[in-house]
């Protein structure tokens, strides 16, 4: 079976109001709830107003009440910034709050001011705490104490005060045994990353923000990875995103995509701001009329937008593209003055597009495993 999922960063102008922004971000989580998507998926950053949710455990628990059957993803947990104990209580605290309506994405952090404010500058050795981290927490949810834990990253130990009968000195664990779903996000082609939570038997999760030939690489590199550990693929576990939007007309979509002021233009310009920050471009004297234009171009490449019949041609050619998955990500961009559009959107594609396209992608699977 093929789902339909959410993914937020989220990323709004920092001008906005924050408690504005937030309840809009609430608000299509649960009307992707109310339109049978299976997962909504939060990031996580600490520095910046731009993408204003320091927390994703605390940001989803708000919503358990009010939806029915959505499950809830970190996009993600950034480990080498907090400490895997407090980690490993708040992810299984949030597991039982849900009953199991969790999903546990991780990583080391993508927001380059996190990585100065927190000292994680190093992009090795946040990769190895991330890797030491949820080894930790595993072990957490696996074994009692006593025990010590002297790693390169984390040193802790649990060994003298310890009552069991009174339960002092015991990890809580999870809801979902043994432990709720564990997911890493990947961008570049290649992925190590993706090798990696292959033989680890993770979820993968593949960004909108990545071109369609770059994912491409991402299911084989997982592939190589999992049979290397002798593991058997399943690409369910495949999560892939993109920013779709249907309007009425192509003529409309493009008229969005055009606009050096509309949400397409400001969210690629953050990201490439972002990216030069992180790759040690510290210059603030940008020329922003020129950032915008770059931004367009990058915008009419990643987004799919259009008439309904033209979006689903296009997501049917972006799946050939990139191969078999098991849940389409569609990105929650900023919706200030065009809310009735994308709420038109995420139903349209719901309830017409996708059915079209599932059933697409079930006969291409079809048609492989015959061959």
């Amino acid at each position: 079976m093929v789902n339909l999922g959410l993914f937020m960063m989220p990323l709004h102008p920092p001008a906005r109001d924050l408690t504005t922004v937030i309840e809009e971000n609430r608000e299509l989580v649960l009307l992707s709830d109310r339109l049978g998507f299976s997962e909504a998926w939060m990031g996580e950053h600490y520095t910046s107003t731009g993408e204003p949710i320091p927390s994703p455990l605390i940001f989803n628990a708000s919503l358990i009440a009010e939806t029915k059957q959505i499950k809830f993803g970190t996009g993600v947990v950034s480990l080498p910034q907090q400490h895997p104990v407090v980690v490993a209580g708040h992810a299984a605290l949030f597991d039982h709050l849900s009953k199991g309506r969790f999903l546990f994405g991780i990583g080391s952090g993508g927001l380059s001011s996190d990585w100065e404010v927190f000292g994680n500058l190093d992009g090795r050795k946040r990769a190895m705490a991330m890797i030491e981290s949820i080894d930790l927490i595993m072990k957490i949810w696996s074994e009692d104490p006593p025990f010590t834990h002297e790693g390169e990253h984390v040193k802790t130990s649990l060994t003298d005060r310890i009552l069991p009968e009174m339960g002092i000195g015991r990890f809580i664990r999870p809801y979902q045994q043994p432990h709720p779903p564990i997911a890493v996000s990947v961008r570049g082609a290649n992925s190590m990353t993706a090798n990696f939570a292959g033989q680890r038997g993770w979820c993968l999760l593949s960004g909108n923000f990545v071109p369609a030939a770059d994912i491409a690489t991402h299911w084989p590199s997982y592939v190589a990875g999992a049979e290397q550990a002798g593991r058997r693929p399943d690409p369910s576990v495949w999560r892939v995103g993109r920013s779709v939007l249907i309007t009425e007309t192509d003529a409309e979509a493009q008229e969005i995509l055009d606009d050096p002021e509309g949400t397409f233009t400001w969210y690629y310009t953050y990201l490439n701001a972002q990216g030069k920050l992180a790759g040690g471009d510290f210059n603030t004297d940008i020329d922003w009329t020129a950032a915008k234009a770059e931004a367009m171009v990058k915008a009419k490449e990643l987004v799919i937008a259009g008439s309904a019949k033209t979006v689903l041609d296009r997501l049917i050619a972006f799946r050939d593209q990139v191969g078999d998955f098991g849940t389409l990500m569609l990105t929650g961009h900023d919706m200030e003055g065009a809310l009735p559009l994308w709420r038109r959107s995420f139903s349209t594609l719901a309830e017409t597009v996708w059915p079209k396209l599932s059933a697409y992608m079930a006969d291409k699977r079809m048609s492989a495993a015959a061959d």
